[in-house]
């Protein structure tokens, strides 16, 4: 594929997006860098087979292998959607559900040199740093090409401390914990006056 040289930016401009609102920020960013590239954009979605190694593709069920598949590209599409709305992002967008590890994954797609892979970043807890590694240190490590990292929206950041106080929250008053009562039970009328 050959294609036209705009100054000294050329390549596709690769986006990791699981659905997330941080890949919904990475994906607004990585269409805003490719319409400055004058490149296109592809959105990669990682998936793997539920207890699936490398050594047991050629045991696994066919036909398990192709509804995660299914199902990955349901989500990227869904996630693509829901970012973009039925306008769409305006400019040519390819997404592509990848079998493997997504910093791998991504890695892989974005290897030219050329290329820009865009990765929406954000605050994790201790636990899921341990459990779950960062897609982001892994690119950065790995890409043959420039890293951009996106960090969160306000909005994911509110979105967060909301959550956090919402589930560490303790009642204000004892009330709170008593079932709701209904209006008639509230006044003991049955009988709405207007």
């Amino acid at each position: 594929m050959t294609r036209e040289v705009k100054g000294d930016l050329v390549g596709k401009v690769v986006v990791g997006v699981s659905g997330s609102l941080g890949s919904m920020t990475a994906l607004h960013r990585a269409v805003g860098e490719a319409q400055v590239r004058d490149a296109e954009v592809w959105a990669v979605l990682a998936w793997q087979v539920p207890n699936g190694t490398l050594g047991s593709r050629v045991l696994l069920d066919v036909s398990l292998s192709e509804r995660c598949r299914a199902d990955a590209v349901g989500r990227l599409r869904e996630a693509i959607g829901t970012a973009f709305g039925g306008r769409g992002p305006g400019m040519r967008l390819s997404g592509i559900a990848v079998r493997g590890t997504p910093g791998a994954a991504l890695v892989h797609t974005a290897g030219d040199p050329d290329d820009l892979l865009v990765l929406g970043t954000g605050v994790r807890s201790a636990v899921r740093r341990l459990v779950r590694p960062s897609v982001a240190h892994y690119c950065l490590a790995h890409a043959a090409c420039p890293v951009l990292t996106v960090p969160p929206s306000p909005l994911q950041a509110e979105h967060d401390t909301m959550h956090r106080r919402n589930t560490w929250r303790a009642p204000l008053d004892l009330r709170e914990l008593a079932p709701s009562r209904t209006c008639e039970e509230a006044d003991g009328s049955s009988d709405l006056d207007v």
